[in-house]
């Protein structure tokens, strides 16, 4: 690739391009089992797995896989929270060259099936609570003829792991449950005990399909993202080489972000694998205690992250007084992050956020700010080594818009997707000419830095003018008594649409209307400033705490048709 201006601005000892290596993710683990065998892989709670016994038993889980018909090229579906047993069967699909389809736990049958069915899954691999309270019913519409169960319990130590399925029985809904034998359900831990063998080891060519990440699509059915054995690699690679002074071996990654999600899976578990880093692992992100206790206990210096457990961190009671100095790295993806969360996050643990930007097709890291070099705050940051972009006006693809102007963000590099399992419409309208067509709207400055505006959804016209929810977003987010926000275009007789924010509070302080809109006043033209606003306890968010605006809308929609 010819030299682009966001090169200049590359930290010292970055290549523009790297030299990639063959190496698949199940050699970063073999590799790393080799060098730091000894040394933490995964901690969950009181359970701990070095590096060669976490080889050991994936490789042994792979050989257990493979008796029970797994062949390369099958598909392996994951139904886990962030657990030892996702990190293991993980690695022991993709050894024995199976494909793996990580799915979400909050999903319903309906989307289980839907999922696996369009994945052709042969296995699944699936915690006790979800085999009971979503699968067995309709086991026989799902084509896996096997399933392997985990339990939370069985990798806890004494005596956590006779504790833990009374309190786990107690949640609502319940997350244990005691699992009948019966043929083609096999049990996690006992099956790797029982199994004495290595897995066998094809060949696999790094353009072979390593996962199936699956996304919503155009037309609102969920679709997967074709990541080869060579796309996750060189996003490892590429990650490697942007983040300077790593100390492989020695770093300690916290992992709070679902596995299953590209994030949590590439930055937080391949990532950590491919450098020796241990893996504290969290399955509910939204548990601050356990957060917080996990940093202090294990004295993670990584956390890969989304600006609501930065902002849930700033507001943890108590967090000035705790001991968080060990963070040295953070990384923020998924939504943009409000400066004043930003600023206040550093002041607390002296660490420095980087934003970045990926997507499932992009494995997902595309670009980011250098961690030492020039950050520029509100921004992407930079396309990553072998990663090129254009701005492209929205109405006409074919004309690349100059340095400053809004349009639609289009990013090619190894990294990339080839495109949809099974969808050839889906993908000759997402990549066209080998370039990745975003759908997120963006501007591009004279050093290549990236800013994020909205996406061509979520855009909302009122009146004529565009207004992005992330930027009214952003200024609320400012104002001290308001903890979160999210912003909507609701229909409107005379502007078509106009502007809504959900709101959010801090804990007992109390806003008007016309409060916010004075403020806003400040910051935001006319046309941007909500017309109606609505206070709410919380917002919608995904498993990644990320803001469902798309449920706020649904809920608006339905108010106004009753």
């Amino acid at each position: 690739m010819d030299q682009r201006s966001w090169h200049a601005h590359y930290e010292d000892g970055v290549p523009s391009s790297i030299q990639y290596t063959s190496e698949t993710v199940v050699d970063f683990l073999e590799k790393t089992a080799q060098r730091f065998g000894d040394r933490k892989a995964v901690v969950f709670m009181n359970c701990q797995l070095t590096y060669a016994e976490l080889l050991d038993q994936a490789s042994r889980l792979g050989r257990a896989m493979s008796r029970l018909g797994v062949r390369p090229g099958k598909r392996v579906a994951i139904q886990l929270p962030t657990l030892p047993q996702t990190v293991i069967a993980y690695h022991a699909a993709l050894m024995i060259g199976a494909e793996v389809v990580l799915t979400n736990p909050l999903y319903t049958p309906r989307e289980i099936k839907h999922q696996w069915e369009d994945a052709g899954c042969c296995l699944a691999v699936v915690a006790d609570f979800i085999w009971d309270q979503k699968i067995r019913d309709i086991r026989g519409e799902l084509p896996p003829e096997n399933y392997i169960i985990a339990s939370i319990p069985e990798y806890l130590g004494f005596p956590l792991n006779l504790l833990a399925p009374l309190k786990l029985k107690k949640q609502v809904p319940p997350v244990w449950a005691k699992v009948k034998r019966e043929p083609g359900v096999y049990f996690f831990k006992e099956l790797i005990k029982k199994t004495t063998e290595q897995a066998p080891r094809p060949d696999i060519d790094g353009e072979d399909i390593a996962v199936l990440q699956y996304t919503g699509g155009t037309t609102g059915v969920s679709k997967g993202a074709i990541l080869s054995h060579r796309n996750l690699s060189v996003n490892v690679q590429q990650i490697n080489s942007w983040f300077t002074g790593l100390e492989p071996g020695r770093e300690v990654i916290l992992i709070c972000l679902p596995l299953f999600h590209v994030f949590g899976m590439t930055v937080g578990m391949n990532w950590a694998v491919s450098s020796g880093a241990a893996m504290v692992l969290m399955p509910n992100p939204r548990d601050f205690d356990s957060l917080v206790k996990n940093i202090t206990k294990h004295r993670v210096t990584l956390f890969p992250g989304v600006p609501a457990l930065f902002n849930g961190l700033n507001n943890y009671p108590g967090i000035e007084n705790i001991d968080v100095s060990s963070l040295k790295s953070c990384f923020s993806g998924s939504a943009p992050i409000a400066i004043d969360v930003l600023e206040r996050f550093e002041a607390l643990t002296g660490a420095r956020i980087v934003e970045g930007f990926g997507m499932s097709e992009t494995s997902p890291v595309a670009t980011v700010n250098p961690l030492n070099g020039l950050r520029k705050i509100g921004t992407v940051g930079i396309p990553v080594p072998d990663t090129d972009l254009r701005i492209l006006d929205p109405e006409d693809p074919s004309i690349e818009l100059p340095t400053g102007e809004e349009g639609e963000l289009v990013l090619r590099g190894p990294q990339v997707t080839r495109g949809y399992w099974k969808r050839e419409d889906e993908t000759s309208m997402t990549i066209i000419d080998g370039w990745l067509h975003t759908g997120d709207l963006a501007t591009l400055d004279e050093d290549g830095y990236v800013r994020i505006v909205g996406r061509k959804k979520d855009m909302i016209s009122a009146g004529g003018f565009k207004v992005y929810p992330d930027e009214v977003d952003s200024v609320l987010m400012a104002h001290p008594d308001i903890l979160e926000a999210a912003t909507i275009g609701i229909p409107d007789e005379k502007r078509g649409e106009t502007v809504k924010s959900f709101i959010v509070l801090q804990p007992g302080k109390s806003l008007t209307r016309d409060k916010i809109e004075v403020y806003c006043r400040e910051s935001l033209a006319s046309y941007k400033i909500p017309r109606e606003v609505e206070f709410l306890d919380e917002l919608p968010k995904s498993s990644v705490m990320k803001v469902l605006r798309r449920e706020l809308r649904d809920r608006e929609l339905a108010a106004r048709d009753q």
